[in-house]
């Protein structure tokens, strides 16, 4: 009786955990359609969400407290999945024009991150109490690194783009 009931309880767990998967595939997949199609213009500037913070202390905080540098390259890149995309995994041409770019698609790309990250509480409605920790501990684990390279590459960026036009170079 006891095997039968653990049985049913793994064989609901199972079937939770799929649906589970593909609802997260979906919302990271219509997350990032979502943000591919805002356009450049809308993204050419910092807002409340994306503003740097005083406790960043312009990247330190990634450097000196989440050793960003040694992790970093082993998170994905799927900036140019869909169409038109931009791949952030290289820096590409050292133009002031294609840093702005660059910037741009980490703006891009955190946003993204944000978005898949949001529907976790979601997950509390149909799932078991564990599962659902695991739920969201899954979804902070995916989206915060990704998050949190976003944020320290587009501040690296800025500080080189101040520096070029701080020299009046408009184009490298």
């Amino acid at each position: 009786m006891a095997s039968r009931r653990l049985l049913t309880w793994l064989a609901r767990s199972l079937v939770m955990i799929a649906v589970d998967a593909a609802a997260w595939a979906g919302i990271q997949s219509a997350a990032g359609y979502g943000v591919h199609r805002i356009s450049v213009a809308r993204l050419d500037h910092d807002t409340w969400a994306t503003r740097p913070r005083r406790w960043e202390g312009g990247g330190a905080f990634y450097t000196d407290r989440l050793r960003i540098r040694h992790w970093k390259g082993s998170l994905p890149e799927a900036g140019a999945v869909f169409a038109g995309g931009f791949d952030k995994a290289q820096l590409g041409p050292r133009s002031a024009e294609h840093l702005r770019r660059h910037v741009i698609e980490t703006r891009r790309a955190e946003i993204g991150h944000w978005l898949a990250l949001l529907p976790a509480p979601l997950f509390w409605r149909w799932n078991p109490r564990w599962l659902a920790v695991v739920m969201t501990a899954y979804a902070a684990a995916i989206n915060g690194p990704c998050i949190a390279a976003q944020r320290y590459n587009r501040l690296r960026l800025q500080r080189v783009l101040e520096r070029l036009e701080r020299k009046g170079v408009s184009n490298c």
